[in-house]
């Protein structure tokens, strides 16, 4: 329906309201710890004017490419996007990113119909779908190469590394979490708990009884997959809310048990003096412990902090792509198809003979088994675990990245990874305004992306007609 302007300023100037009484409490001031005077408000009534105005012209615009007037919206975007990029004296430089994305977000919305009718359209023909398939292949083999040339760039120093390192963590539990959810449609929030049990059953083997990390390893996951069976007998008969419920309180019970079996787990004051993955038997240290050699003896490099990173980031990386080619290859298998049409229709299951009780179980046991791998490197990579890193909040993260991806969708898992885990980090020297910036990007994907990032999934098996290709 056409709008006409009084009508857009009316709801822009409602959205400019309501904006800046929700960001008076985030934007509008602050609180400073005074050693004399103690606490002390330091109000910032300039950026949030700043930034209210700008979402009130940033709504006005938005409104004109829903109505149609593509060129008044891409002009009053490309306005803002001039603004923001301008040398101007603002109080904050994130004042600068708030206004150029502003512009950004209506050009993209004025563009948006185009878009969508012009991808519809490429749907429509054999063709399209074709070279869309074509398309997201080569975008994972395009990342792929960025995955293992990265430690090679330029900007590969130590903290993004790190941060690598964490986001491949949270990618390979994101497609752990897959099978579960995406694949099977079993809605699991208690996934840190099995992630818990690889981690610590590395911690207990390696510190207790001097066992490798390429030796627990495979353990860690057999450990992991046994919790998953146990988990999964109990949910046999429950669906939806009341399953995510009891798998919810399940990782609640693991995380309180390593709290406080202290005998087991040393309680909350956690299990230190991890030992780290080895190559060879050599250590990744300027000085070898006696008896051993460090990976610069053995091979004849020069020692730098990097070197342990990169070594660690080279095994996430494997454990995460094993884990997607394994994903990817049991989908065709019998047991795959079976977990898809147990997230269609569990009634039709059992009318086509396929056991539930049989189909449930290796999907929880297959998820757990990879998060008990992704505990393993955990506790290996930070050498201390304590049942804080093991919290209800792990599990909605991960939950969330499989959701915000695209249910189903290994390259969606990828991307909201980077988003979720890599956005925050890449906004910390913003301050206060890093949870905005977080907050911001899930609304757009929300209001955008609703099924995912890749709401699209090629199926596991096509069925052509007789005499096609």
């Amino acid at each position: 329906m056409a709008r006409d302007l009084p009508s857009m300023l009316k709801d822009a100037a409602l959205t400019a309201i309501v904006s800046a009484a929700l960001g008076i409490f985030i934007v509008g001031f602050r609180t400073n710890s005074l050693a004399a005077q103690g606490l002390q408000f330091d109000f910032q009534l300039v950026d949030l004017a700043i930034a209210v105005a700008t979402i009130f012209v940033g709504r006005i615009g938005l409104l004109l490419a829903a109505d149609g007037q593509r060129w008044p919206a891409l002009g009053l975007g490309a306005i803002l996007g001039v603004v923001g990029a301008a040398p101007l004296e603002l109080p904050s430089t994130f004042l600068h990113w708030f206004i150029v994305l502003a512009g950004a977000v209506i050009i993209l919305r004025g563009l948006w119909p185009w878009a969508s009718a012009t991808m519809g359209k490429a749907e429509r023909s054999k063709r399209g779908i074709h070279m869309r398939g074509v398309a997201v292949k080569w975008f994972g083999v395009a990342l792929l190469v960025v995955a293992f040339m990265m430690p090679f760039t330029p900007f590969a120093d130590q903290k993004t590394m790190d941060l690598a390192v964490l986001i491949l963590t949270y990618i390979m539990l994101g497609w752990g979490l897959n099978i579960v959810v995406g694949l099977a449609g079993l809605l699991d929030l208690g996934y840190v708990a099995f992630y818990a049990v690889g981690a610590y059953s590395y911690a207990l083997l390696a510190t207790q009884y001097g066992l490798s990390f390429w030796a627990v390893l495979p353990l860690a996951g057999m450990m992991a997959a046994t919790f998953g069976l146990l988990l999964g007998f109990p949910v046999l008969r429950l669906r939806g809310d009341y399953l995510a419920i009891v798998t919810m309180g399940f990782g609640e019970i693991i995380r309180l048990v390593l709290l406080n079996w202290v005998d087991l787990s040393n309680g909350p004051a956690g299990i230190g003096g991890i030992p780290g993955p080895t190559f060879f038997g050599a250590v990744f240290a300027e000085t070898a412990p006696a008896g051993k050699q460090t990976f610069s003896e053995m091979t004849g490099i020069p020692f730098t902090g990097n070197q342990r990173l990169i070594f660690l980031y080279y095994i996430i990386l494997a454990l995460a792509l094993i884990t997607n080619l394994f994903t990817q290859r049991i989908r065709r298998l019998p047991v795959g198809r079976a977990w898809e049409a147990l997230r269609e229709d569990e009634t039709a299951c059992k009318a086509l003979g396929i056991n539930p009780t049989n189909t449930k179980l290796t999907a929880f046991a297959v998820g757990a088994m990879f998060a008990g791998f992704a505990g393993s490197f955990f506790a290996a990579k930070q050498r201390f675990i304590s049942p804080e890193s093991f919290t209800f909040i792990e599990s909605a993260i991960i939950l969330a990245i499989v959701v915000l991806g695209g249910l189903g969708s290994q390259i969606g898992v990828v991307l909201a990874a980077v988003l979720l885990i890599g956005l925050p980090e890449w906004f910390r020297d913003l301050g206060t305004y890093r949870m905005v910036a977080f907050g911001g990007a899930m609304v757009l994907i929300m209001a955008f992306r609703p099924r995912g990032l890749i709401s699209h999934r090629e199926p596991s098996i096509r069925l052509h007609p007789k005499g096609g290709t």
